[in-house]
C-alpha cells in the first residue's frame, strides 16, 4: 500500500541526510551509491549470449548492443531500492546533472522499471532553497546526454579492449605486462609526458654569462638606497639571454654570447670604474585582470599549485565540500556565476576592501564549453551569501577548510576591480675598457608599484615552473632616479647560466595541456592521471610527472600501429563528436559504427586491430643510446644491453639501472658511468667449512643475496679485495625433454635482510642465511615443528600450515622455542599486530574504534578494525591527517564489501530509444 512518500534518489550516501532534512517527512531520500550496473565481463555472459556479447559484452553487428549486469556489491542497493519503491507514489531521481549522472538516472530506470509516474530532479547546490527550487522544477531525463555517455563508455571498451592485448603480448610480458592496458585519453595523456621526455632528452644546453652590480643612490643626508642590475647591452649590441636559445643549443638571432673569461674580465673593469650614469628611464602603466571563478579544470590546477593536492585529492575534497553544501558543483566546464552570486560576491567584496573594491558593472565570464547542456555555473561558495571562511571552520576539515577558503577567495576576486600598476625601467650606462678597449656596457633594472591592488587584496593565481627563469629579474623597489643621476656600482660579480629544457608537467600543468588540446574532459582528468600513475607508466618526482621506459615502449607501439588512436587531434575531436551527440546532433549507432567499422575518412578500430602485421617486440622495447649499448625493458623491468667491441660475437653484458634514474638522465655519459662501475656486492666472504663451497654475495635484480658456489667453477677472483671479477660461463641449457636426473643442481641462495649490506655482511651471518629456515623446537602439544624463515612478505613463524608475523628479521635469528609458543598463544590478528601501526589518531566517528595508519602487502592504508581503506596514490601516507583518514574510511564503509563471485547475475540487454533529434 502506497504512504504517499516520493523517492528522492541520489549518488551519494553523504547527500542523503542533507536532502533528507530539507524536504521532510513526504519525501524518503536513498542513494545508489554511484553507478549500480555496468557492462558485463566474459565470464557474466550466459552462454547463449556469448556468440553475440562474448567479445566485448556489446553486438556490435546489432547497433552495438551493451549487455549490461548489475553490480555484485550493489545487489543490496537495488533491493532497498525497490523496497522504497513499493511505497512511493513518485520517484525523483536527482543525480548529479552531468552526462554521467543522466547515464546513472537511466540505469535506475531501466532496473527498477517505476509503475509511478518519475521525474528527473536536478541541482547544483546542497542548500535548502536550491533543493525546494529543483523539486518545484523537475524535467524529463534527457536522452542525449545519456546516449552520449553510453558511447562513451562502448567506445572505452571497445579501445581498450582491442588495444590492450596487444601491449600484454609485446610490451614488458609477463608479470608486468599483467597491468598494461590502453584507453583512448589515458593513452594521449601518456603520449604526451613521454613526449615531453622526449623534448628534454634531445635538448641541448646552451652556457652564457651576464654580469650583475648593486647600484647605490647616495642621498645628501647619508642615507643610502640600492637595486640590483643587471648587463643588458655590450657596445650597443644586446646580451644573449637563454630564450635566444633554440633547443639545440643554437642561437636564434644575433646577440653578444660571453663566455666565462670575458665576462670576468668585463666584471673587473666596471668595478675598476665603480659608477655609472643614468642614461634612459622609462614608465609604463599596466592593469591586470582577476581570472574567472572556478572550473573543475582551473580548480584542480590551482590546488596542485597552492595547496599541493593531486588532481584526484583535489576532487575528492571538491566532493566533500559539495555533498556537505558548502559550494556548488564542482564538475563543469562553466565560468559564468548566477546573478544572485555576482551580487554576493561583490556585495562581500566592499565589505572587506571598500566600495572602490569593485568595478561599476559586475564581470560576466564566458564559458569556451561547446556543451551548453554541461555548462552550469562555475565552482563557488553555495548560497545567495557567501560564509567566510572563519565562519565555517569548525565545520571542515583541514584539506577542506584550506579548498573552501581558494574558492572563496578565487569567487570574490573574480569580480573585484583591475589592479593598477607602473612599471619603471632604467638604463645605467658605463664606459668599461678591456684590453685597450673601451667600450660602453648597459645595464638595466626595473622595478614595479602597485598604484591600485584591485583584485589583488583577495587573490592571485599560482603559476607553473617556467623555462629559463635566470632570465628574470626580480622586482623590486627602484628609488626616484633622473636621466644624468651618477650612480655607485659595487658587487659587481660575472653570473653563468645554462639554458633549461621545457620542465615535466606537473598534475596541474597536464591538466591545462590536456584541456587546451581538448583531450578528456575536466571531471576525467583525475582519473586518467591516476590511471597512468597506477599503470606505472608516470611517476612523481616531487611534483614532477616522470615517465618510465615502459612508458616509452608502449608508446612507441601505440604511434607505429595505432598512430590515429594517439593523435592528439583525433583524440579531441572524439571529444567534439561526443558533445555533438550529447546536444542530439549525431547519432550515437552511426557514430559507432564509422569509429569501429570505418568509412572513406577513416581507416577504423576493426581494420587497423586485423592489419597489425608482425610486431618485433625486441626492437620495439629497445632504445639505443649509443653504437655499443642499448637500452631494453624487458619482463623485469630496463637495463642495457652492452656489447663488447672487441668481440662482437660474445653474448651482450647486462647492466641494472638504478629505479631513481629518469629518462632524460640517461646519457650517453651516464650509461657508461653504469658500464664501468663495480658490480655492487659481487664479493667472495669465504669457504663454507661443511662443504667447501665458496660463499659469494651478490647484488642481482631483486636485491642483494648469498649465494654458494663450487670452488672448482673458475670464477676468477682479485685476491687483495675479494672482489668478482669474473662470473663462472652460465652452463648451456638442458634440451627440452632431457632427464632431470642429469640437470646440475641449483646453487643455494638466500636474501638479505633489509638491515644487511652487502658491504659489510660476513661469512658468518650469511651462513646462517643459507641455513635458513631455521627449526626453533618442536610444538609440545602438537608435535610439530616451528621454524623461522623469510619470506614475500616479512619474516615470520610456521608450524605445519599456521604461520605467524614476527616483528623484526632479527627474531629469524634469536627467537627462541618459549617466545615461539608465546606468540602462537596470542590471536591471531588483533591485539598482537597493535604495535605495527605507523601513526594512531583519534575514535572513528561511526564505529568509535580507534583508526590507525598501517603498511600492508599492498602499500600503506588506514583503518578501524573493521574497514581497510588504501591511502590513494599521489598522497604521502605520514602526511594523512585524521580527518583525512576518517573521510578514505567513510568512502570505502560507502562502497560496500569487495564483490564476491556469484554462478550468475540478473543482465539486462535492453537499449534505450535513441532521442528524437530537435
Amino acid at each position: 500500500m502506497a504512504t504517499g512518500k516520493k523517492l528522492v534518489i541520489v549518488e551519494s550516501p553523504t547527500k542523503m541526510k542533507s536532502i533528507q532534512g530539507y524536504l521532510g517527512d513526504d519525501y524518503e531520500v536513498l542513494s545508489s551509491v554511484g553507478h549500480i550496473r555496468d557492462l558485463a565481463s566474459k565470464k557474466d555472459i550466459p552462454a547463449d549470449k556469448k556468440s553475440a556479447y562474448g567479445k566485448y559484452s556489446i553486438d556490435i553487428d546489432n547497433d552495438f548492443d551493451p549487455y549490461y549486469v548489475v553490480n555484485d556489491r550493489k545487489t543490496k542497493t537495488v533491493a532497498e531500492l525497490k523496497r522504497a519503491l513499493k511505497g512511493a507514489d513518485e520517484v525523483l531521481l536527482a543525480t548529479d546533472e552531468d552526462r554521467e549522472g543522466e547515464a546513472i538516472a537511466w540505469h535506475l530506470l531501466e532496473v527498477l522499471k517505476p509503475k509511478v509516474p518519475v521525474r528527473r530532479m536536478v541541482f547544483h547546490e546542497i542548500t535548502k532553497d536550491a533543493i525546494r527550487a529543483a523539486v518545484d522544477n523537475t524535467r524529463e531525463l534527457d536522452l542525449a546526454l545519456v546516449d552520449a555517455q553510453e558511447t562513451r563508455r562502448v567506445l572505452d571498451r571497445l579501445y581498450g579492449w582491442d588495444v590492450s592485448p596487444v601491449l600484454w603480448r609485446k610490451v614488458g610480458s609477463g608479470r608486468e605486462g599483467a597491468a598494461l592496458s590502453a584507453g583512448r585519453v589515458q593513452s594521449a595523456a601518456t603520449r604526451m609526458v613521454v613526449d615531453r621526455e622526449r623534448e628534454r632528452m634531445a635538448f641541448v644546453s646552451a652556457g652564457y654569462w651576464d654580469v650583475e652590480a648593486l647600484a647605490v643612490k647616495q642621498e645628501k643626508a647619508g642615507e643610502a638606497e640600492s637595486f640590483t642590475t643587471r648587463l643588458a647591452r655590450v657596445g650597443g649590441s644586446p646580451l644573449a639571454r637563454g630564450t635566444d636559445f633554440d633547443d639545440r643549443g643554437q642561437l636564434k638571432k644575433a646577440v653578444v654570447v660571453l663566455d666565462e673569461q670575458k665576462a670576468r674580465a668585463l666584471a673587473a673593469a666596471v668595478e675598476g670604474v665603480g659608477q655609472a650614469s643614468v642614461t634612459a628611464l622609462e614608465a609604463k602603466p599596466g592593469t591586470r585582470s582577476p581570472k574567472p571563478p572556478f572550473t573543475t579544470s582551473t580548480l584542480q590546477q590551482e590546488s596542485g599549485r597552492k595547496l599541493s593536492m593531486s588532481a584526484k585529492h583535489a576532487m575528492s575534497v571538491a566532493q566533500r565540500l559539495y555533498e556537505k553544501g558548502f559550494i556548488t558543483y564542482m564538475r563543469t566546464d562553466s565560468t559564468a556565476l548566477s546573478t544572485q552570486a555576482i551580487r554576493a560576491a561583490r556585495e562581500q567584496a566592499v565589505e572587506l576592501y571598500g566600495a572602490k573594491a569593485v568595478p561599476l558593472n559586475p564581470r560576466v565570464y564566458k564559458s569556451n564549453s561547446k556543451n551548453a547542456q554541461e555548462a552550469h555555473e562555475a565552482i563557488r561558495p553555495s548560497g545567495e551569501q557567501f560564509r567566510r571562511p572563519t565562519e565555517v571552520s569548525g565545520e571542515l576539515d583541514r584539506d577542506e577548510q584550506r579548498m573552501y577558503d581558494l574558492i572563496w577567495k578565487r569567487t570574490i576576486a573574480s569580480q573585484m576591480s583591475d589592479a593598477k600598476y607602473e612599471t619603471t625601467t632604467v638604463t645605467l650606462a658605463v664606459d668599461a675598457t678591456i684590453e685597450g678597449v673601451t667600450q660602453k656596457a648597459e645595464f638595466t633594472a626595473s622595478g614595479t608599484v602597485y598604484t591600485f591592488k584591485g583584485f589583488l587584496e583577495a587573490y592571485e593565481e599560482g603559476r607553473d615552473e617556467k623555462r629559463n627563469e635566470a632570465d628574470k629579474a626580480d622586482d623590486q623597489s627602484l628609488p626616484v632616479l633622473a636621466v644624468g643621476d651618477t650612480l655607485r656600482l659595487k658587487d659587481v660579480e660575472p653570473k653563468g647560466h645554462a639554458t633549461t629544457p621545457k620542465p615535466r608537467y606537473t598534475e596541474a600543468s597536464l591538466v591545462k595541456a590536456l584541456e587546451e588540446k581538448g583531450i578528456g574532459r575536466p571531471s576525467t582528468f583525475a582519473s586518467i592521471i591516476d590511471v597512468i600513475l597506477d599503470r606505472g607508466y608516470v611517476t612523481k618526482r616531487g611534483q614532477a610527472l616522470v615517465p618510465s621506459w615502459l612508458a616509452f615502449s608502449v608508446v612507441r607501439l601505440l604511434e607505429e600501429h595505432f598512430a590515429d588512436l594517439v593523435d592528439y587531434d583525433f583524440t579531441a575531436a572524439l571529444e567534439d563528436d561526443l558533445d555533438a551527440i550529447a546536444r542530439g546532433e549525431q547519432q550515437r549507432t552511426a557514430w559507432l559504427r564509422e569509429f569501429y567499422f570505418g568509412s572513406d575518412a577513416h581507416v577504423g578500430l576493426r581494420n587497423i586491430v586485423d592489419n597489425l602485421g608482425e610486431i618485433d617486440a625486441r626492437e620495439l622495447n629497445a632504445t639505443r643510446i649509443s653504437d655499443t649499448t642499448t637500452l631494453r625493458f624487458g619482463k623485469y623491468g630496463p637495463y642495457l644491453d652492452v656489447i663488447d667491441p672487441a668481440d662482437a660475437d660474445a653474448p651482450p653484458r647486462r647492466v641494472n639501472i638504478p629505479e631513481e634514474l629518469a629518462p632524460d638522465e640517461l646519457t650517453v655519459e651516464k650509461a657508461q658511468e653504469l658500464i664501468d662501475a663495480p658490480v655492487a656486492g659481487n664479493r667472495v666472504l669465504g669457504e663454507n667449512p661443511d662443504n667447501g663451497k665458496l660463499v659469494i654475495v651478490k647484488d642481482g635484480r631483486f636485491g642483494p643475496y648469498i649465494e654458494e658456489n663450487d670452488p672448482e667453477d673458475p670464477t676468477a677472483v682479485d685476491e687483495s679485495t675479494g672482489e668478482v671479477i669474473e662470473e663462472a660461463p652460465k652452463k648451456a641449457p638442458a634440451k627440452r625433454g632431457a632427464a632431470k636426473k642429469d640437470a646440475a643442481p641449483k646453487p643455494r641462495t638466500a636474501s638479505l635482510f633489509k638491515s644487511m649490506s652487502v658491504d659489510t655482511i660476513d661469512l658468518e651471518t650469511a651462513l646462517r642465511l643459507l641455513d635458513l629456515p631455521r627449526t626453533v623446537g618442536t610444538d609440545p602439544e602438537s608435535g610439530e615443528p616451528i621454524t623461522a624463515q623469510n619470506g614475500r612478505y616479512g619474516p615470520y613463524l610456521k608450524k605445519g600450515t599456521d604461520s605467524r608475523t614476527l616483528d623484526s628479521e632479527q627474531l629469524i635469528f634469536d627467537i627462541d622455542l618459549e617466545q615461539a609458543l608465546a606468540v602462537y598463544a596470542l590471536p591471531k590478528y588483533g591485539a598482537r599486530r597493535a604495535s605495527s601501526a605507523l601513526k594512531e589518531f583519534e575514535n572513528d566517528p561511526v564505529s568509535g574504534k580507534q583508526i590507525k595508519l598501517k603498511d600492508g602487502r599492498f602499500g600503506p592504508y588506514v583503518t578501524d578494525g573493521e574497514t581497510n581503506a588504501t591511502i590513494p596514490r599521489g598522497e604521502t601516507a605520514m602526511d594523512v591527517t585524521f580527518e583525512r583518514a576518517v573521510q578514505l574510511i567513510a568512502d570505502k564503509r560507502a562502497k560496500g564489501p569487495a564483490p564476491k563471485r556469484a554462478p550468475a547475475r540478473k543482465a539486462s540487454t535492453t537499449r534505450k530509444t535513441p532521442a528524437a533529434k530537435k
